[in-house]
């Protein structure tokens, strides 16, 4: 098979990576920046250009697009229009989706567009959302959970200011917002009601808002889940506790491992993750194989027709929850 991969910076870098990793090596590489495009061809031995009419009419098995979130409409459509499988890192704009989908049902094309959902191929999620679903332990009462990190961390390599966080629109804190939710609904569903509280609460050198705080309502499962996301905490963190009818769940990403309180048996059991190593340069915990797996599912769609777990439709609501958060807390890009 062969691969465009578009867009070379931190995930167009680590797409070619699980790529390779995967066995495949015909890859074309594509940025507008011609001395990270340059890296690239050095780094990975692989073919890039600058000019994207030099790529325009040549021929791929897939395409994705890791570009940065308001960038990725026009290279989506651009796929649709050559029927070519797209994969498309994590979404933050909910009316660029909506456009992608209108332009795909209009143009009358089955090309199938694969939005990330890595944390669906987190080993720990994984089992808890197993547990969960088998019901041994009853229903779940209540979640709580925190997605804390620094943004300035982020791309150390690089001023904040150059890097599609600092937007409002594409912000940190937003981007997660949608990233987590994604992982969050595949576990417990779609909420009945979403509300919350969103804003700058210091200084990181950007006017954007750095902190969500929201509640979820699940109606129909009487359920209720209490998040916190922000890209001020200076110690990287997620951290999960879920309270079901007989046990607790509680996960630290700093440890390798979850545990379960078994209220029935009254005892911890305790859920070793599977080992796997972080990029050079990475908070250990952001693992690399979930990313890999994650490159496979696409494949495999494309290959042998196994559906990609996460469509259009979905990302669309996930973002529409985003919406409904800021709205709740009286609309977006306020002073």
């Amino acid at each position: 098979m062969r691969f465009l991969v578009i867009g070379l910076g931190s995930m167009g870098k680590r797409r070619i990576r699980c790529l390779k990793k995967l066995g495949f090596n015909e890859i074309i590489g594509y940025d507008i920046n011609y001395e990270r495009s340059n890296q690239v061809s050095n780094l990975f031995n692989i073919t890039t250009f600058t000019n994207f009419k030099e790529i325009e009419y040549l021929n791929f098995e897939a395409i994705f697009v890791c570009t940065p979130p308001d960038r990725h409409k026009e290279y989506v459509i651009w796929a649709i229009n050559r029927n070519i499988p797209v994969f498309v890192e994590a979404s933050v704009i909910l009316e660029h989706s909506i456009e992608i989908k209108n332009y795909l049902l209009s143009s009358n094309k089955n090309v199938l567009i694969a939005p990330s959902l890595t944390f669906k191929f987190h080993p720990v999620i994984n089992e808890i959302r197993e547990i969960i679903l088998n019901g041994e332990y009853g229903k779940v009462s209540n979640f709580l959970y925190h997605s804390g990190q620094y943004l300035p961390d982020w791309h150390p390599w690089e001023d904040i200011k150059d890097f599609y966080v600092s937007k409002r629109e594409t912000g940190g804190a937003r981007e997660i917002v949608a990233f987590e939710l994604s992982w969050i609904v595949d576990v417990f569903g779609f909420p009945s009601e979403i509300k919350g509280f969103f804003g700058k609460t210091i200084d990181i050198g950007i006017n954007i808002d750095d902190t969500y705080a929201f509640l979820l309502k699940f109606k129909d499962k009487h359920i209720f889940g209490n998040i916190l996301v922000d890209v001020t905490s200076r110690y990287a963190t997620r951290s999960l506790t879920i309270n079901l009818e007989y046990a607790q769940i509680r996960w630290d990403w700093n440890k390798n491992y979850f545990e379960l309180f078994d209220a029935i048996n009254k005892r911890f059991i305790i859920y070793y993750q599977p080992e796997s190593e972080a990029a050079s340069g990475y908070n250990k915990n952001i693992i690399e194989d979930m990313y890999v797996k994650e490159t496979k599912a696409f494949i495999d769609s494309i290959v042998n027709n196994i559906p990609f777990p996460n469509n259009l439709d979905n990302d669309i609501k996930v973002l529409e929850l985003l919406k409904k958060i800021e709205d709740s807390d009286g609309g977006f890009l306020r002073e």
